[in-house]
């Protein structure tokens, strides 16, 4: 008998997260959001702090037996230092001013918990802004777009006028690695829904 797919539960309120899986074919069969302390530990690295993340809030729901769970996180991190989401103006303009003219690292975790075994992996991917001017940063701290983004910036808004070069996976900077997460569900039975066959 074959095994019947997991309802996929979508452990995130990100309209991009949901976005991206559907430009997969994926939707999610529900969305609960993980309600979590986001608070980095004192002196956690950047890559622990992200997959700590992701796995407590896969670790926060609870799940009937035939659902799967998935929840991401990402960070932007420039040295040691993590940049989370600003909370003000001035914060956004910091770090804007931190990354302009040098090379960053956004950090994205996937957990996917399914039964008793939760899978986890982390993507990695160096972006490089360009020197950013007064004006320019005026313009674009105006614009709004900075607000609830890790780092202050989202490369598929505004600030795409700011980066010539990535090295990695685009999807994981706007939140969610596809190729990786596309592989992680179909190993667990979940496959993209094809056009016109959803019920």
């Amino acid at each position: 008998m074959a095994q019947t797919r997991p309802r996929l539960i979508l452990g995130s309120a990100s309209p991009r997260r949901l976005e991206l899986l559907a430009q997969i074919g994926i939707v999610p069969d529900a969305l609960r959001p993980a309600d979590i302390d986001e608070t980095p530990r004192k002196a956690e690295p950047p890559r622990d702090y992200v997959r700590r993340m992701a796995s407590e809030k896969a670790a926060a729901l609870d799940l009937a037996p035939d659902e799967a769970l998935l929840t991401a996180d990402t960070t932007v991190a420039v040295g040691r230092r993590i940049l989370g989401k600003p909370a003000d103006r001035a914060e956004a303009a910091s770090f804007m001013r931190l990354m302009s003219g040098r090379r960053h690292v956004v950090l994205t975790a996937i957990a996917l918990r399914h039964g008793p075994r939760t899978a986890l992996r982390l993507v990695e991917t160096r972006v490089r802004m360009r020197s950013i001017d007064d004006a320019a940063l005026e313009r674009y701290l105006d614009a709004g777009d900075w607000q609830g983004k890790a780092g202050g910036y989202a490369i598929q808004g505004a600030a795409a006028a700011f980066i010539p070069w990535l090295q990695g996976s685009f999807s994981a900077v706007v939140g969610l690695p596809l190729s990786e997460t596309a592989a992680m569900l179909a190993a667990i039975g979940i496959h993209p829904t094809p056009k016109g066959d959803a019920p």
